[in-house]
C-alpha cells in the first residue's frame, strides 16, 4: 500500500461493507464476505496498524479505543494539537516567549541561535507568521550587549526585510568569527611585543 492510500483511508474514514436488503443498504454479514469485501476490510487496517505502530507504547494505551485510522488521526489531533482555545492560548504564549527573547548571561552564541530557531520553528507551526524583518530585528536586538557595534553595523549595511533567518545567523557567526581573528590577533601581537621588550 502506498503512503497517498493510506492518507486517504485516513482522511476518508473506513468504508462500510454493505448490501441491499429489501431496497435498503445495510451492513453486510460477515460471514457473507467476497474475497473483494476482504481485501477493502484489510486495506481499511493497513492504515490502523501504520498509525498505531507510529506511537510509542506507551502513547498508544490511550488510543486503544479507535478501531479506524480516521478516528484515531482525529483523536491524536484533539489531544495534541488542541481545539481552538487552546491552539489560541499557545499562539499567545509563543508570541509572549518571542517578545521576551534575549540574551541568557553565559549563554553561547550558538546556544542563543539554536534556541530563537527552535522559537521561530514552533511559532511557524502555530501558523504565527512575522516578516523576515521582525524576525531578523528581535534575533539582533536580542543579542548580547557585546554586541551593539555589530548589531549596529548589520542593521545599517543588510536589508533586514530580505534576508532570511539563516542568512542573518550566517552574518552572525561571520561576525562572531571575525572577532575571534582579531582577539586572537591582538593577543599574539601583545605576546610579540612583550617579547622584543624582554
Amino acid at each position: 500500500m502506498k503512503d497517498f492510500e493510506i492518507w486517504r483511508s485516513i482522511v476518508k474514514g473506513p468504508v462500510r461493507i454493505t448490501t441491499t436488503v429489501t431496497g435498503q443498504q445495510v451492513d453486510k454479514a460477515v460471514e457473507n464476505y467476497t474475497d473483494e469485501d476482504f481485501e477493502k476490510v484489510e486495506e481499511q487496517e493497513r492504515p490502523l496498524a501504520t498509525l498505531t505502530m507510529a506511537l510509542s507504547p506507551d502513547i498508544s494505551q490511550g488510543f486503544r479505543e479507535y478501531t479506524s485510522a480516521k478516528a484515531l488521526w482525529e483523536a491524536l489531533i484533539e489531544v495534541y494539537e488542541g481545539n481552538e482555545d487552546m491552539k489560541e492560548s499557545r499562539q499567545d504564549m509563543l508570541r509572549h516567549k518571542f517578545n521576551m527573547f534575549n540574551y541568557i548571561p553565559g549563554e553561547t552564541l550558538e546556544a542563543q541561535l539554536q534556541r530563537f530557531t527552535t522559537l521561530t520553528n514552533e511559532m511557524n507551526i502555530a501558523e504565527i507568521f512575522l516578516t523576515k524583518s521582525e524576525i531578523n530585528k528581535k534575533l539582533l536586538n536580542g543579542l548580547p550587549k557585546s554586541w551593539d557595534i555589530n548589531v549596529a553595523v548589520i542593521k545599517k549595511t543588510k536589508d533586514l526585510n530580505r534576508l532570511t533567518l539563516a542568512e542573518t545567523m550566517a552574518i552572525i557567526k561571520a561576525c562572531d568569527l571575525d572577532d575571534k581573528h582579531r582577539e586572537i590577533y591582538h593577543v599574539n601581537s601583545y605576546s610579540t611585543a612583550n617579547l622584543g621588550i624582554s
